[in-house]
């Protein structure tokens, strides 16, 4: 495997989960629209962001241990279709569970070939 292909496989996973992290915290932002006592901001800002604070935890873990983190990922999708299910648009679905897919996907390849990854060279 050479040294770009390497470091690709083991910088796209968290790289897009950093970024799915913020792109699923700008939906937090439809709170701002609504009329809410600074309380109630808050909360309803804390609430909103939980989904956000579930892929940061996911990312953290699979960071050190990418098998445990591509199973998070991957259990974050299924848990958001399931939950989510006949509410939304099916490109909805793809936006939202694809890339926990995805990086569960590069997340396990990245656990699959870790020795490689490793390697100098």
């Amino acid at each position: 495997m050479s040294p770009v292909v390497r470091r690709l496989l083991f910088w796209t996973p968290r790289v897009l989960g950093i970024a799915f992290a913020a792109f699923i915290s700008i939906f937090a932002m439809d709170v701002f629209t609504a009329h809410y006592s600074l309380p109630q901001l808050l909360v309803a800002l804390g609430m909103h962001l939980i989904p956000t604070a579930l892929v940061v935890v996911a990312l953290i873990v699979a960071w050190r241990w990418e098998w445990v983190g591509a199973a998070l990922f991957f259990g974050l999708g299924v848990a958001y279709i399931v939950t989510m299910w006949g509410r939304f648009p099916l490109n909805v679905y793809f936006a939202i569970a694809g890339p926990a897919f995805l990086m569960g996907l590069l997340f396990l390849l990245g656990w699959i070939y870790r020795k490689e990854l490793r390697a100098r060279g």
